[in-house]
């Protein structure tokens, strides 16, 4: 599945959440931690954080005594990642075209960047690209299921479109075969006491640009309380689930 993602647009939307980036990111340190989990013990010095953000896997890895490159899209993100010293090295640039020579790194990271790429076949060849022989490749991603909760209340008020929709499991497993990758599930829910912190928290993050485009139409205070009204939620508050994917190299 190929998409036409609009690159300027997402730099922009994450560029605007890079100063408070950090208070919201609990997805993406479960996600990231999780990812870890499954790093190989002895690795190579070199490693690639492609789509850094403001830099917190960048720093656990200069932490375990490695040589970090931390690469991003947005320009304020990486200044974010720049002022909290998280790598060796700072680039920007787009994952779908690195700019890398060939072999040039012993391990590429990328927590929840993919999903912002044309083609996951297309980046994870970039991420292979840029390995060196005998190199590990880590990456998570959001897949199918993602967000239902979002699509679920929306749709009691709309047709539009309010969060993107992810690729489905079999197809990431499908790609992640062909790059000799070993791919592992995990769904995440976070609680929200309202249907609003559920939504600032995807703003907060820089997750907000819709590849279909946005509805302009002004939320009233009569349409959150009729989201509220739709929105799935259990005795821990106002869900929001993320199916995840991870893919690392079989070594």
């Amino acid at each position: 599945m190929t998409l036409q993602v609009n690159k300027r647009a997402v730099a922009r939307a994450f560029g605007r959440a890079a100063a408070h980036y950090d208070s919201h990111a609990e997805l993406q340190r479960l996600s990231g931690d999780a990812l870890l989990a499954l790093a190989p013990s002895q690795s190579g010095n070199a490693v690639l954080d492609a789509g850094c953000g403001t830099g917190w896997y960048s720093r656990v890895w200069q932490q375990r005594g490695k040589q970090v490159t931390a690469l991003d899209l947005s320009p304020q993100m990486l200044q974010q990642a720049r002022q909290n010293k998280a790598a060796h090295h700072y680039l920007a640039g787009d994952i779908d075209a690195l700019p890398l020579s060939d072999a040039c790194v012993d391990v590429v990271w990328s927590n929840l960047v993919v999903q912002w790429s044309d083609n996951l076949r297309a980046a994870l060849h970039q991420f292979t690209r840029v390995l060196r022989p005998q190199g590990c490749l880590l990456f998570s991603t959001l897949s199918a299921g993602s967000l239902h909760e979002v699509h679920q209340a929306w749709s009691a008020l709309d047709n539009h479109s309010h969060a993107n929709r992810f690729l489905p499991e079999e197809e990431i497993a499908t790609v992640c075969a062909a790059y000799h990758l070993q791919c592992h599930s995990q769904v995440i829910t976070l609680h929200f006491p309202d249907a609003i912190s559920a939504m600032r928290s995807l703003k907060g993050i820089g997750a907000t640009h819709l590849h279909s485009g946005r509805e302009s139409r002004l939320l009233t205070r009569q349409r959150l309380a009729q989201l509220e009204r739709c929105w799935p939620r259990d005795a821990q508050g106002f869900r929001l689930s993320y199916h995840l994917m991870y893919g690392v190299t079989q070594l």
